[in-house]
């Protein structure tokens, strides 16, 4: 650390503590300890995201809400350019944006004489939540997080190496991270799903079509577990569409449970509880989700893409995206298992250590005093295609004598 507190001002996420989402499980754990570290950081929450009996200080990080519109869509965007124009007033150090969409607001940041550090967290624009135009926003965050951040971070070297070819930027790669878990005390949960530890499948994510809950109930259906349930842990808004269609198709089964949201306590009963953990994706960044299993030593199963292929399982943890058939058989295999369970503790070891949240910390602090330490600039770096570059650096030059 420098003889001066590193001032770190955070935006790009729904907040913390306790709220869903990988990104806000990342900034939870990172920057508790970037704060042990000397760091004095605020991060910009979304004031519809604020968790209950949560003040504006927490694990010595400074909480400050701002307003967002609601629902999905630009949500993130909007916020992060009021948590951006908050910073210019502000004057951190370093302004830290999570994820590509949010990085809409890069080139903001820039002509405010702001140090901006980008994480990566993922090519989010291959969500099939995302339609065309939201799509297109996410690719134009990525673009200026690549040509306009002081440093840029990539939780998956797979998406390092994309970066690496499609826009000539190099990211440093600073993964998600695990902790040592240590096992739930309480059975409220099971108790109240009626569920029988080491006897339930597992899934803890948001309720959108790239985590494919469904194919995780075909899957588990075709399997035919006798006295096992299949718990899904994760909510969506009322309205969502998908998250209709995934609780339309377990309704009526008594061996299917939807808990809804929890809070990180009560979904980690839940998942240090079960036989097997499973994650269908077709899009993952580095997910936290399979990390926290791991962590747990429930075994595991995730699909087959490159994200997920970075944890390092044994290839059987591995099947294809949508592939139910695999998937069904798998289970059946891990649920006739006896040593399941303790042949998933012993092989996870080396995985864990791979993902240590304080080397994350510490590599993460390097980043940011390196950026701090940066002149200030306002340009394109090469590589920029014409026509965008063209009409930006025009809309950048009629700004830039505003900058410090």
């Amino acid at each position: 650390m420098t003889a001066a507190p590193l001032r770190i001002m955070v935006t790009g996420l729904r907040g913390i503590p306790h709220v869903q989402g990988g990104v806000e499980t990342h900034a939870a754990e990172l920057y508790a300890r970037l704060a042990k570290l000397g760091a004095e950081v605020t991060v910009i929450g979304r004031k519809s995201h604020r968790p209950r009996n949560i003040g504006d200080h927490w694990n010595g990080i400074r909480l400050h809400w701002l307003w967002s519109p609601g629902g999905r869509g630009f949500e993130a965007a909007i916020h992060t350019i009021l948590a951006v124009l908050c910073a210019g007033i502000r004057r951190p150090d370093v302004l830290h944006i999570h994820a590509v969409g949010p990085s809409i607001a890069v080139p903001l940041a820039k002509i405010l004489g702001l140090r901006v550090v980008v994480t990566h967290h993922g090519q989010d624009y291959l969500r099939e939540k995302w339609r065309g135009p939201e799509k297109a926003l996410i690719r134009l965050g990525e673009l200026f997080a690549v040509r306009f951040s002081d440093a840029l971070i990539s939780v998956s070297s797979s998406v390092q190496a994309a970066l690496r070819a499609q826009h000539g930027r190099e990211a440093t790669w600073i993964p998600n991270g695990v902790s040592a878990q240590p096992m739930p005390a309480g059975n409220a949960l099971l108790d109240k799903y009626q569920l029988t530890r080491q006897h339930y499948v597992v899934q803890v994510s948001r309720l959108v079509p790239e985590k494919r809950q469904l194919d995780l109930i075909h899957a588990f259906r075709a399997a035919q577990l006798p006295g096992w349930k299949l718990v899904l842990v994760g909510g969506a808004p009322a309205s969502d569409p998908y998250a209709a269609a995934v609780h339309a198709l377990a309704a009526g089964d008594d061996s299917i449970v939807c808990t809804g949201t929890l809070a990180a306590p009560e979904a980690h009963e839940l998942l240090a509880g079960a036989g097997a953990f499973v994650l269908p994706s077709s899009h993952e960044g580095l997910p936290i989700a399979l990390l926290e299993a791991i962590a747990y030593g429930v075994p595991s199963l995730a699909s087959d893409i490159p994200g997920n292929r970075e944890i390092g399982l044994d290839a059987e943890g591995y099947f294809a995206v949508g592939d139910t058939e695999t998937l069904a058989a798998r289970l059946r295999t891990l649920a006739s298992s006896a040593d399941a369970r303790a042949t998933a503790v012993s092989r996870y070891a080396e995985i864990r250590s791979r993902f240590d949240w304080d080397e994350i910390a510490q590599s993460t602090i390097a980043v940011m005093e390196s950026a701090a330490r940066m002149p200030w600039r306002l340009r394109f770096r090469a590589r920029v295609p014409g026509a965008a570059k063209s009409a930006i650096s025009r809309a950048v030059a009629a700004s830039s004598t505003r900058a410090n």
